[in-house]
């Protein structure tokens, strides 16, 4: 017989998951009368988040999904300090300044100019700021030339984040978007030339886009903009979203033209939380000179304890990942990112040599630049948004989505190949895409009555 001693400590051993917490409904839309214990809260939480996706099995996010136990350290030493507090905390400050020099460096500023930049919470508040600049700047031009301000316009490509669309609608400009065609999913320069006249504020270009992961022509639209400046005098900047692709080609690509080097780009954004491997949310605008900053748009504040500039279109938020980017660069540096670039590289070709392989699918481009693969079905009974679904069956989360207009007939998969996804990850993942394949056509297998000895088999459409 057990002694009294241990049936008393042996009813104690199922405290959490004995709550009556856990036996009744918890309020969901509004805040209870009485709270509950810290540890059952948490274990409810928890379990909660179970229904949650993988986050190592997220192939449809390019946002980073691990970092390492160092950096998780400086993070939770510094979450509880807000980065807009510089009088308190100015070591933070000089940190930021420090990465902002150093993505500055890696884009080509010259190193003449007075360079300047910021962190943002990601690239969509790193474009909004950044186009509100070349905003703020065609118009103060025209008022010098007394001319109309009424009517600002934004050329991009059809390739562009939803962000480009905000900031269009949010901040009243037009948007002028050149269109996709079936095989060119990527900026035409002939037809965005078309577009550009004297209200352009901007030229956006993308350096790897959510679509296709292709890169738009940013030399070529350059030296269209050079050619005319000088035959018509307008002088219209380029603002390069490298969102995706700005902690890539530097690595992998550094003859590549497509930043500070070339002319008209005199802003680019990038995403910490991306292929600069850290969590969300970090991003980074960084402008060519600070005469392509307007002064109007700096905000001095000085309830803090001193007076400070802030150029955000949000003000209070932790440091923590502004540090964990600057702990990144250290601790990789430039041979550390390439090396992670190329391994990421590889593993997309693979995963892309082994689709090609299959024989319902097909890429949507062969020159791979980044870690992006995109492909397409080529067999009526395979519906992409099927092969998603039965992917996640598997845990893999791959999305299935068509592209914009002129080519919205094209469904398409894409896989984004992160650090973490290894070799054997990719052979699991295409090992289920065969599988889900294989599982989508037996389905679509329907069965004719038997007449005698034989029978027939007759397929589907799906």
């Amino acid at each position: 017989m057990l002694s009294r001693k241990r049936r008393k400590r042996g009813a104690k051993v199922s405290a959490t998951y004995a709550n009556r917490a856990f036996s009744e409904p918890i309020p969901k839309y509004e805040i209870p009368n009485n709270g509950i214990g810290p540890d059952v809260a948490y274990q409810l939480i928890h379990d909660e988040m179970n229904l949650d996706g993988n986050p190592f099995l997220n192939l449809a996010s390019f946002v980073t999904t691990w970092m390492e136990p160092q950096a998780e350290k400086l993070i939770m030493e510094t979450i509880n300090k807000n980065l807009v507090d510089q009088e308190e905390y100015p070591q933070t400050g000089v940190i930021q300044e420090r990465v902002v020099n150093m993505l500055a460096k890696l884009f080509n500023a010259p190193e003449k100019n007075d360079y300047v930049g910021t962190s943002t919470i990601g690239s969509s508040e790193a474009i909004m700021l950044g186009l509100l600049a070349h905003k703020w700047s065609w118009r103060k031009r025209r008022e010098k030339e007394g001319k109309d301000t009424t009517k600002p316009n934004l050329v991009v490509g059809a390739d562009v984040h939803v962000v480009w669309e905000k900031f269009a609608k949010y901040f009243d400009v037009e948007l002028r978007l050149v269109p996709m065609e079936h095989g060119r999913y990527t900026m035409d320069v002939e037809m965005t030339k078309e577009l550009i006249d004297e209200n352009t504020i901007c030229v956006g270009a993308v350096l790897g886009t959510t679509f296709t992961g292709q890169i738009d022509p940013i030399k070529e639209i350059n030296e269209m903009l050079v050619d005319l400046k000088s035959a018509k005098g307008l002088d219209i900047p380029i603002h390069v979203d490298a969102a995706s692709g700005g902690f890539i080609v530097p690595f992998l690509y550094p003859n590549m033209e497509w930043d500070f080097r070339l002319n008209q780009v005199k802003s680019i954004n990038v995403s910490g939380h991306k292929y600069g491997l850290v969590y969300p949310g970090v991003g980074w605008l960084i402008f060519k000179d600070k005469e392509f900053l307007p002064e109007d748009l700096i905000f001095y504040v000085n309830y803090l304890g001193s007076e400070e500039a802030t150029y955000t279109l949000n003000f209070s938020r932790n440091s923590a990942m502004v540090i964990a980017q600057y702990y990144n660069m250290l601790r990789l540096g430039k041979s550390g990112y390439k090396a992670i670039m190329k391994t990421c590289m590889e593993n997309a070709k693979y995963v892309a040599k082994e689709i090609r392989k299959m024989s319902v699918f097909k890429l949507t481009h062969e020159d791979l630049k980044l870690p992006v693969v995109t492909f397409y079905s080529i067999d009526n009974e395979i519906s992409v948004y099927e092969v998603s679904r039965k992917l996640r069956e598997r845990d893999w989360i791959v999305p299935a989505y068509n592209l914009p207009k002129n080519a919205e007939d094209m469904h398409i998969l894409r896989v984004v190949v992160k650090e973490n996804f290894s070799r054997d990850m990719a052979d699991m993942l295409i090992g289920d895409l065969k599988r889900a394949v294989d599982t989508i056509k037996g389905e679509c297998i329907v069965r004719a009555p038997q007449k005698k000895k034989s029978s027939q088999i007759h397929n589907k459409i799906c």
